[in-house]
């Protein structure tokens, strides 16, 4: 019977052999990783030192190929070669690519950079991982979803037998508790807006326009993103049609070397949606069509150079509006979370989904509706829990409890 094969990554019986004064040679058969079996051997100056040394080399032993990815590469390495392979096949947008380089530059290549693949171990990155998450848990989870495709590349290539990053452990970010605008609120934001767009003697700066509240205005109409709503072109509207609406079909991004742009694409194909506006919209982007300025990009927010207007700017001078307001918490996301409220609270879940453009209405019920989960109604059952009508004064006292059996 013929004796069966090494297993893959496993060797024989280590031979030593004394070449001449202080050289020795240790030598075993090895199984690659593709299969074949192959004389492995090292040296030393005793045989003690010449086993070790074999030890060491099988441990690290990869397969002979010519890829440029093995278990001696750096993490720098392969990080350039993953960048290039998503660059080349366009498999994410400009602004994705941003988020990954951001990762790398500040967790990843400091971190980890300079180790090679064998010696990125599960616990080195978990350790790091969860150091970055400390103060930084939005970032640790990029940078694991980053590293995931990189040492997935590493094993498609045969540098790896298994993707060390899905082995660590789950990062966990900070539950919080979704909060919508009462009407009241709203009021004093718009107040504090109006307030902050009138022009004050000596004040340094750009003259404030009215586009800040009307900014609101809709995004409150609609519960659409900032990005969705500065995206925004007249061609977008119906003004005129019964009921009126509005098409989110772009939204403003960011990509490094290029500034600010309108994609011409939604975040999800959910978010490229119709939405029926009501009377104070319709009100708002009507006047502000009698006085629109025409610009090259037919943006119904556009800035007095007419380009895009900035998300950034934007939140930023919503920031300045709200700081003698108390409500410096109510950013463009709590828009979108006191529509779903509302919605949900006249509707449902799934017509609160649609006005946002998600295409799961657990999203929306989780991150978005300020409602506690309602559980079946089960008193009648629990009914049967209560004092029964004969048990009930001073001899049912006087039993004391009910022991079981």
């Amino acid at each position: 019977m013929a004796r069966p094969p090494l297993p893959i990554g496993a060797w024989g019986n280590i031979r030593t052999e004394k070449l001449g004064p202080n050289r020795h040679c240790a030598r075993a058969r090895f199984r690659d990783y593709d299969g074949k079996t192959r004389d492995v051997e090292a040296t030393g100056p005793t045989g003690p030192a010449a086993v070790r040394a074999l030890q060491t080399k099988l441990r690290d032993r990869i397969a002979p190929n010519d890829d440029e990815i093995t278990r001696e590469t750096r993490v720098n390495t392969l990080a350039d070669l993953w960048l290039d392979e998503i660059l080349t096949e366009e498999r994410v947008t400009p602004q994705t690519i941003d988020r990954y380089t951001t990762s790398l530059r500040t967790v990843i290549r400091p971190a980890l950079g300079n180790l090679r693949l064998r010696e990125a171990s599960v616990g080195r990155i978990d350790k790091v991982l969860r150091e970055v998450a400390k103060d930084r848990p939005s970032a640790a989870k990029g940078a694991k979803v980053v590293l995931g495709q990189m040492f997935a590349l590493a094993v498609r290539r045969g540098a790896l037998a298994t993707n060390p990053v899905r082995e660590t452990g789950r990062i966990r970010k900070q539950r919080r508790t979704v909060v919508a605008l009462e009407p009241h609120q709203l009021e004093g934001v718009r107040a504090a807006i109006r307030k902050w767009q009138q022009p004050t003697p000596g004040k340094s700066g750009p003259r404030q326009t009215g586009d800040l509240a009307d900014i609101v205005d809709l995004l409150f109409a609609t519960g659409a993103r900032i990005g969705e709503i500065l995206g925004l072109r007249w061609e977008d509207l119906e003004l005129a049609a019964d009921p009126p609406t509005l098409t989110m079909c772009g939204t403003i991004v960011y990509v490094k070397g290029k500034g600010f742009f309108r994609q011409e694409w939604t975040k999800t194909d959910a978010g490229y949606r119709t939405v029926v506006l009501p009377r104070f919209a319709v009100g708002m982007l009507m006047a502000r069509k009698i006085a629109a300025v025409v610009n090259p990009n037919d943006a119904i927010f556009a800035s007095r150079r007419g380009t895009w207007l900035s998300p950034q700017n934007v939140r930023r001078q919503w920031r300045q509006a709200r700081a003698d307001t108390g409500l410096e918490w109510v950013t463009p996301h709590t828009a979108r979370k006191t529509v779903a409220s509302l919605i949900d609270k006249e509707a449902n879940a799934k017509d609160a989904a649609g006005q946002l453009g998600h295409e799961d209405e657990s999203i929306t019920k989780k991150h978005y509706i300020v409602k506690p989960a309602i559980a079946p109604d089960s008193s009648r059952i629990l009914e049967q829990l209560g004092a029964s009508p004969e048990a009930t004064g001073p001899e049912r006292r006087a039993q004391g409890p009910t022991r079981a059996p």
